[in-house]
């Protein structure tokens, strides 16, 4: 079983946590879950969080495949 380390969330680069931040804005809206006011996702339910992750990973799945064909 694999070790976790470091306990807390980091995105692999950082300079990108804006971009992945209005990304996850645009998909919540797209499917009609509403963002909280104070950007804190932690009120959210797991069904809604999972629903815009989810659609994420979605579209930037569908975005490698279109580029690999490029």
């Amino acid at each position: 079983m694999a070790n976790r380390t470091g306990g807390s969330k980091q995105n692999t680069i950082p300079e990108a946590k804006a971009g992945l931040n209005q990304f996850k804005h645009e998909i919540a809206s797209e499917i009609g879950v509403q963002v909280p006011e104070s950007g804190y996702w932690g009120n959210m339910t797991s069904r809604e969080c999972g629903s815009v992750g989810g659609n994420m990973v979605k579209k930037m799945v569908e975005s490698y495949e279109r580029n690999l064909i490029k």
